[in-house]
């Protein structure tokens, strides 16, 4: 059975303040308004965040006080969140933003247990509504949350009984690309068998699987890209919307991603410096421009070429 009779929202990375450039870190600040702004015009039951609420674990205040202006509205339209810490949002030392909006009740942090013997043993949240059980483990940096699942009393949670949902910060070796190659991962065997719904998040893909004994994997992908690379790659971000078994992926487009690519190889800095502007002779009205250059100057360095006079154009332009 896959969790019929409810309505929930999975989401994951939204690495709130993650971005050092103003402008890309308010677009990023918007993809996570509008992703709540949805949930609550959907009337989902409850939230599930994934792991990577924020991009540290202590953001900005900047930040931090559009999360909690969010979760309050959340709150107000009783829409319970369900999170984990993720590789970015947790900290060693317990000194995380995570552990203290927990206590403000704006969330449920289902990452907790008890150690039993040599076994750790996951305690579930219930949520009041629905009647799902949620639990889950929390991500750390350079996969140091192996060690975690495989200390798991699974004979516990496999036994558990009714609908459940396990959430995961994680990269499942099973869903690597040759992009990834190089990336600390874990076997799906290390997540235990019998759940509904696998929530994912850390690895920045959308992907949905289905395993024997671990039905629904899903990666729903970040709330807004986090690097060059994947604005290049994904131009948006997004969320998954589960409505009685059927899924809906949310897109979040919040601007238009134009991406322009130059070849200056073998090229002095005067012709490179044309061919470029060239390029940017477009359309950049409301929209991020992505330029990458690439190529071996024939004489002259890139610090020569009037990159910043560019730029300003650009924002002139509307871009």
């Amino acid at each position: 059975m896959f969790l019929f009779s409810m309505k929930f929202a999975h989401m994951a990375d939204c690495h709130i303040g993650g971005w050092r450039e103003p402008k890309l870190r308010a677009l990023g600040y918007s993809a996570f308004e509008q992703a709540i702004d949805r949930c609550i015009s959907e009337k989902v039951d409850f939230v599930i965040i994934a792991g990577d609420l924020f991009n540290t674990a202590l953001p900005a205040v900047e930040g931090l006080t559009i999360a909690v202006r969010k979760f309050r509205e959340l709150q107000l339209a009783g829409i319970p969140v369900y999170l984990i810490a993720g590789s970015h949002d947790y900290s060693p030392a317990g000194k995380s933003m995570i552990e203290v909006l927990e206590h403000t009740g704006l969330f449920v942090n289902v990452s907790k247990g008890e150690r039993v013997g040599d076994k750790l043993r996951l305690k579930f949240a219930i949520d009041s509504k629905t009647g799902v059980k949620l639990t889950g483990i929390l991500g750390k940096r350079a996969g140091l949350d192996k060690k975690i699942y495989e200390q798991l009393d699974f004979e516990s949670l496999e036994g558990e009984e009714g609908e459940k949902i396990f959430l995961f910060h994680n990269l499942l070796t099973e869903f690597k690309s040759k992009a990834l190659e190089k990336a600390d991962s874990s076997p799906v065997s290390l997540l235990p068998k019998g759940f509904d719904y696998y929530a994912g998040g850390h690895v920045h893909i959308v992907e949905k699987r289905d395993f024997e004994g671990r039905k629904n994997v899903v990666y729903p992908g970040p709330l807004f890209p986090n690097s060059f690379s994947e604005l290049e790659e994904l131009k948006g971000g997004g969320f998954y919307i589960v409505n009685d078994g059927e899924m809906e992926r949310i897109s979040l487009n919040i601007k238009n991603v134009v991406n322009v690519l130059v070849n200056v190889d073998k090229m002095d800095v005067g012709l490179a410096e044309k061919k470029i502007r060239e390029a940017l002779v477009i359309d950049v009205q409301d929209s991020v421009v992505l330029l990458r250059v690439r190529g071996v100057l024939e004489s002259g360095r890139p610090s020569d070429i009037k990159f910043r006079e560019m730029f300003s154009d650009l924002y002139d332009k509307g871009a």
